[in-house]
């Protein structure tokens, strides 16, 4: 390559560098095309296909899936009192899940981000963090063997004249709750470390005991945090279906309908996957107004 090539490039560089540096929407632009053209084509795509596919109806003795537009999955989806159930079941779970979450997280996160020294708080926040490094299935077949018979569990109620609640409804929210529990103690740790302290100070000078200054300074300041980490408790729990499948006996959510009907029946487990979809969609915009989106 000769001199006059190399300075010609260079030129061409600059020229360039410059004019992103004169336009910052076109180089935003720029950093932002291959993000958003992977979410609208594989990511909206992939729900527009399974929302389309939702109209489609099966072959009832080939199972083969014909593509004519038919309302029949939704009028069974609504009509059938099972589906019901379990839709109600599923979003059940989910609330209780996030309920769950942000009870135990606020002590631990209060702790973490208020009471412990500030040298051990980075480390108490890496171990509430590190079960998230470990692999999903060994942590819901430790579950297991802690709620089966004659397990943990049992050993631990035994002296009580209790015993462990087996497997079931009960064993699936306590697993998920153990799952996405770290999902909620970090924005509640971020929002309370950034608590300013003088809030605190300033209510205790004008006499509020620790009830009223939790109830009229600390929540308020603190539920946007807490309605974030909720959006991953609610979503993470509504479209589980492996924790049932191992810990929850007999119990049947939608995650497990949408898999039984995927060899059986592929337009109705895309309109049963419809649903969970809806039903964040509908959690979100009611968690928006909260400014749960923002901590996020």
């Amino acid at each position: 390559m000769t001199v006059e090539a190399q300075t010609a490039g260079r030129g061409t560089v600059r020229r360039l560098a410059g004019a992103l540096h004169r336009r910052p929407r076109l180089r935003l632009g720029l950093l932002l095309t291959a993000p958003l053209l992977w979410l609208a084509v594989l990511y909206l795509g992939s729900l527009a296909v399974l929302f389309v596919s939702a109209f489609w109806t099966t072959n009832s003795f080939t199972s083969e899936v014909v593509k004519v537009w038919s309302t029949d999955n939704f009028h069974a989806l609504f009509t059938t009192p099972v589906y019901r159930q379990v839709i109600l079941r599923s979003v059940g779970v989910a609330l209780a899940v996030s309920v769950l979450c942000a009870v135990i997280a606020f002590p631990l996160a209060f702790y973490t981000a208020r009471v412990a020294r500030p040298k051990w708080r980075p480390l108490l926040v890496v171990a509430i963090l590190t079960p998230l490094w470990a692999s999903y299935l060994v942590k819901v077949y430790a579950w297991r063997l802690i709620l089966s018979q004659g397990g943990l569990a049992d050993w631990m109620l035994k002296p009580f004249g209790l015993s462990g609640p087996g497997f079931g409804l009960p064993a699936t929210v306590l697993t998920l709750t153990y799952l996405w529990l770290p999902y909620m103690v970090l924005p509640i740790h971020t929002a309370l470390a950034q608590l300013p302290a003088n809030l605190l100070d300033a209510s205790a000078d004008l006499g509020a005991r620790g009830w009223r200054t939790f109830r009229s300074v600390v929540l308020p300041m603190v539920l946007p945090s807490v309605a974030a980490g909720s959006i991953f408790t609610f979503s993470l729990s509504l479209g589980d279906y492996i924790t049932v499948q191992i810990v929850g006996g007999k119990t049947q959510l939608i995650g497990n309908l949408v898999y039984s009907n995927i060899e059986l029946n592929l337009p109705m487990a895309a309109t049963l996957a419809t649903v969970p979809v809806a039903v964040i969609v509908l959690y979100l915009l009611a968690m928006r107004r909260t400014g749960a989106l923002s901590n996020l």
